[in-house]
């Protein structure tokens, strides 16, 4: 039997529902994520983040079960079974890393790098904090006489940001120190592998950005380490004892400056200049950013890390992109200004609110080096 045609009001009914549904589907498209997050459960499993770090589960103290979800900017542990006696290893240290951990490097890591040859080492963090779970929240941060990218390196420094629960550091505590502007417990000892070196916050940090090489320092002079050993690898994350679900590393950066600069960036810290101006009112601000380029080289896709004060969140931002919205915060070039010429700049802004007295970030590094601010 022969089928009717439908009739011309019916056609258009349908030509219009079809648009309707085309244009619904290029909306959910354009304004899905970009990044869909992974969840990892083998026991060393690992994946990479912005083409430049490695996510690892790294559970090695238990066999209990362990899972972490990757996000584009860190992690967060998703599954946390099982405990250990808090007098004795964690059960694992999920984290993020650059540079090289039992042959695992991270994409373009300019690590193993003698300590002698670094100018600097900037890197910044954010975590969040859950309280049913003993836990330390630490960078954990290996040095080798030789540039090996496999096994225990000779000595490792701990910076502990938190710590929840009856757990202690590697050897006794030492002593005291002020290093970055901060002050800490000094704690030494070995575990049977490597020295160790820790230092701990007094309080509780949820977000920073400091130069590694203060801490490698701190080495040197005490002896733990020599100019012409090797940094392997900078490491942010958990030792978890009990439980530990909910904890996260909201945003990490790290970079290793050589010599007198970064290759690719300004070409050295005194070239990178940052202007930041605000217009601030009750709970509320607007920050209009400045990048200069001073160097004799073009900076080919910018990316500018700082930190924000506690209690200061970003709510919208134009000409750049942002990572994170409090703590540690990286804004990145677009495609109509993603370069920086030799002797030029770019401006972009952002609003945001914010808890207390306002304040201005303490810092800001362009592609991992260091930037003067006016």
């Amino acid at each position: 039997m022969q089928q009717s045609k439908p009739r011309a009001g019916a056609r258009a009914l349908l030509g219009t529902l079809l648009t309707a549904l085309l244009a619904l589907t290029a909306l959910l498209t354009a304004t899905s994520p970009s990044h869909a997050d992974t969840t990892i459960c083998e026991q060393y499993g690992s994946t990479t983040i912005q083409g430049r770090y490695v996510v690892q589960n790294n559970r090695w103290g238990t066999s209990a079960t362990q899972c972490v979800t990757v996000t584009n900017s860190g992690f967060r542990i998703a599954q946390a079974d099982g405990s250990v006696p808090t007098n004795g290893a964690p059960k694992s240290y999920p984290s993020v890393f650059n540079g090289c951990h039992y042959t695992n490097c991270s994409p373009g890591t300019n690590l193993p790098a003698r300590l002698s040859s670094i100018s600097s080492a900037p890197s910044s963090i954010s975590y969040s904090y859950v309280s049913n779970a003993v836990y330390d929240a630490a960078y954990d941060i290996w040095l080798d006489p030789t540039p090996r990218t496999d096994g225990v390196n000779r000595t490792e420094i701990m910076i502990w940001f938190n710590h929840v629960g009856s757990v202690q550091p590697v050897g006794s505590q030492t002593g005291s120190a002020t290093v970055a502007g901060r002050s800490w417990q000094v704690w030494s000892g070995n575990n049977g592998s490597n020295d160790v070196l820790s230092f701990v916050a007094p309080s509780a940090i949820d977000s920073w950005s400091f130069d590694v090489m203060d801490f490698l320092r701190q080495a040197v002079s005490r002896g733990l380490a020599q100019d012409s050993w090797y940094l392997t690898s900078v490491q942010a994350g958990f030792e978890p004892w009990q439980n530990g679900a909910g904890l996260a590393v909201t945003s990490f950066s790290s970079a290793v400056n050589l010599g007198g600069g970064n290759p690719g960036g300004p070409g050295g810290s005194s070239a990178c200049k940052v202007t930041y101006g605000t217009n601030v009112w009750q709970g509320g601000f607007t920050a209009d950013v400045t990048v200069a380029n001073g160097g004799s080289s073009p900076v080919n896709g910018w990316n500018l890390a700082f930190t924000l004060p506690a209690g200061q969140k970003v709510t919208s931002a134009w000409n750049a992109g942002l990572s994170g919205s409090s703590g540690a915060v990286t804004a990145g070039g677009t495609e109509y200004n993603g370069n920086i010429a030799a002797g030029g700049q770019v401006s972009f802004g952002f609003q945001g609110t914010y808890d207390g007295t306002f304040a201005k970030p303490a810092g800001f590094s362009l592609n991992g080096t260091a930037c003067t601010t006016a």
